[in-house]
This record gives C-alpha cells, structure tokens and sequence, in this order.
C-alpha cells in the first residue's frame, strides 16, 4: 500500500532522499529513479525527497482533526531593534551555548524604482573601502535587504566603515556609497516592474519528531487551511508550495524534502501523511533541516516572494561533528532573498527561542509562536512564556495569510 502511494518504507524508492539518518551521520544517496509515482507526484519529486514514512508498527494518519484552534503572537525585531538589544544583552547574561552573530553592524538597504515603487530580488553586492566584497544579498518584496557590515579602524579609534553597493536587476544597475553615520538607506534602480501575476515560494520547515505529536495534528489542519487560502487569495499569485520535514541522527531520517508543486491537492496531501515520530533528547536536527530547506528544492529566487514557515518546538543540536550550522544558513537564506518566519510551539525553551529570533532577525522575518492559556498547552489562549511583550494574538491560519499577504501588498509601494 505505502508503494503505491508513492511513500517509502523499507520498498523501492520512489523519491530522492534528503539526509538519510539510518547511520546516524547526515547525508544519504540519491534515488536512482522515480518508479510507480503518479504524474503530479512526480512534479514534486523532481529534486525533492522521500515523503514520510511511518515507524514500524506505526499507521499513517487519517483526515487531521477539525479544530483548528491554535492561537499564535508575532513580533518583529528588526522593528524593534532596541528592545531586542536589551533582549539579547539579558540572554547573554545567562550562558546559554548558541551560535550567536555580532548585529551590532546592522545595515538596512531600501531598493526602490524612480516613482518610490520596491524592488523585489535585486541583487546587492556590498563592497568595503577597498572594492572587497562584504556581503550579498536580495531585496524582498518591500524592496529591503538586510546586510552586516563591521566597523574600520582609523588609527586607535573604531569608526563606520565607508561602504558602496552596486544593485543590479535585469538590465538595471547602480551604484552607490553608504552614507556611514546611517544604518538606513536607500538606492534608486531604474528596474522594471514585477511581473504578473506574483510568483510565490512558500514553503514549510517543519520539526516532526515525537515531541511535535501532542500539536501536529492541529498544527498540519492550520497548514492544509493556509495553504488552500493562499492559493486562493484574491491577488492570485502564482504560488507553489513545498516541505521539508527534519527529526534527529538515529532516527529512521534526518530529513525529507518535497520539491514545490503549483497543485495544492498534491501539497495538501503530502502534508496531511506527515507523522511525528523519533527525537528522543531535546535538540533536534534544525541545522541540517534549515540547510536543506533553502539548498534542495527548486526555488525560482528571480522576482519571485520566497517565504520559509519553520515549525518546531526545540533549539538545534550544537554538539554535532559534520553539521550545517543555522547561524551560517541564515546568510546563504539572504543571499537568495528567502525570509524565515519561525513559529515556536509549546515547550520551546530559552536557547530555542534566541535562535528562532536570530534565524527571523537575520532573514527579516518574524518572530512566532503560539499561545496558551494559564494551564498552558494544549488549553487556546493568548499567553506565552517567552521574552515578548506588546503582541496581538490571532488564529494560527490568519496570522500565516496575513504574513503572505503583507507580503504580496508590499509589491504595490
């Protein structure tokens, strides 16, 4: 039966493989062939991974539950970049082990046409005094991108680096210097405008190890109504959407990856086979997830909106030999113009959620996560834990449409 739906179990395989985790050290083969798969399957799979299996014993879901009361926050750092100062000056006090990145170099670029329209996915090389290059990275679709720039030194004292971009998109190109008592600029690009319709990546990143299946039913019933509600927006971009899926080394995978599809059925499908399943200690395997995420499927990247929905409830392993590294993941995420909205569920701890926070930070995403009543979970309510204040609260399915959305209106000035 898993054989002709296209899942592997211990069969043939019927989709290339992500991070094999039957060694428990990271990256398995790929699949010679794609045998017995349907037509929109095999869309999917193109450079995508094997699906979900379940454990032995272990039966595949059904239809997810109908609630779908799952409450969530959100708050932007890079709004309110002072509160999150203090906020990484309070976590530093506490010795928490995290890959942490020095912001205090915090650039912002703003790339907008003649009449004040963003840019979206111009490339931005920035250069030092010297024509080294110091960064790249993309603009999104409020025209903004997000580089770090490190301060020069003149004689003994610490002062802004003097720094110039050259933008470029298509045909169009410019160059300018960065005035250095700023962190806010903006440039001017005679670009053309964004094609019609919107072409849009979304794609899920979701953590599906045993600590997820006290939520994941509710959390894939949001995902599947997300999902159907973007493809149905009233803007009608051209959207695809992918997933993938990560647990732990040891466990019978690291991850999976399902290429995009423009067919939502296919996606929605896929998505509702996912079972929560392995992990074991508190970390989970994030760092390769993140990495596979941004470098296995198919994005289109060039104008197109390329959104990451990453879904867990733990920090990534530190201690791991061999391993990507989310805080280097992140710069590779810029430079190809992919934001990452992380939605921290129940249980996520401090150091997990410094982590989120810096993934979102760095990539001009949002900071997520669900709330909960006084009981905590799994009781719906509007409260959290974490280091957050000055929030609104709503619907986990409205929250993910509203993200989308601001991001599709933002193409329009």
């Amino acid at each position: 039966m898993l054989e002709e739906r296209g899942w592997l179990d211990d069969g043939p395989r019927a989709w290339t493989t992500g991070s094999d985790g039957a060694d428990g050290e990271g990256a398995g083969a790929a699949a010679d062939g794609m045998t017995g798969m349907a037509p929109e399957a095999e869309a999917m799979a193109r450079t995508a991974t094997d699906a979900v299996e379940p454990a032995p014993g272990e039966e595949l879901p059904t239809e997810p539950p109908a609630s779908t009361a799952l409450r969530a926050g959100s708050v932007d750092d890079n709004e309110r970049w002072e509160d999150y100062l203090l906020y990484r000056q309070d976590f530093a006090a506490l010795g928490i082990p995290v890959h942490d990145v020095d912001v205090s170099g915090r650039q912002v670029l703003t790339v907008v046409t003649p009449d004040g329209r963003p840019v979206l996915g111009a490339l931005v090389q920035v250069l030092d005094a010297d024509g080294e290059q110091v960064a790249e990275v993309r603009t999104h679709a409020d025209g903004r991108a997000l580089f770090l720039a490190s301060p020069g030194t003149v004689g003994d004292q610490q002062q802004p680096s003097r720094l110039r971009v050259v933008v470029e998109k298509g045909d169009a190109r410019t160059e300018a210097e960065l005035d250095p008592e700023s962190r806010e600029h903006t440039v001017t690009l005679d670009a053309a405008s964004t094609a019609e319709p919107t072409r849009l990546d979304v794609l899920f990143l979701i953590d599906a190890t045993g600590s997820m299946g006290d939520e994941i039913e509710q959390l894939k019933a949001n995902m599947v109504a997300v999902a159907e509600r973007i493809d149905a927006l009233p803007a009608r971009p051209d959207v695809r959407f992918g997933m993938t899926v990560y647990r732990d080394r040891g466990d019978v995978f690291v991850t999976r990856t399902f290429d995009f599809t423009g067919d939502v059925a296919t996606f929605t499908t896929a998505l509702r086979e996912v079972v929560a399943d392995g992990g074991g200690d508190a970390p989970e395997s994030l760092n390769q997830g993140l990495h596979d995420a941004i470098h296995e499927p198919s994005w289109r990247i060039d104008d197109t909106v390329s959104l990451v929905f990453l879904v867990a409830d733990a920090p990534p392993h530190l201690d791991y030999e061999d391993d990507a590294d989310y805080a280097a993941e992140v710069f590779e995420a810029a430079e190809r113009g992919i934001k990452v909205h992380p939605i921290a569920s129940s249980g996520l701890d401090d150091q997990g959620e410094y982590v989120f926070r810096q993934i979102a930070q760095l990539t001009m995403g949002r900071f997520n996560f669900l709330t909960y009543g006084a009981g905590g979970a799994p009781e719906p309510g509007d409260a959290t834990t974490h280091h957050v204040d000055d929030y609104s609260v709503l619907s986990l399915d409205e929250l993910v449409v509203r993200l989308v959305t601001d991001e599709l209106a933002a193409l329009s000035g």
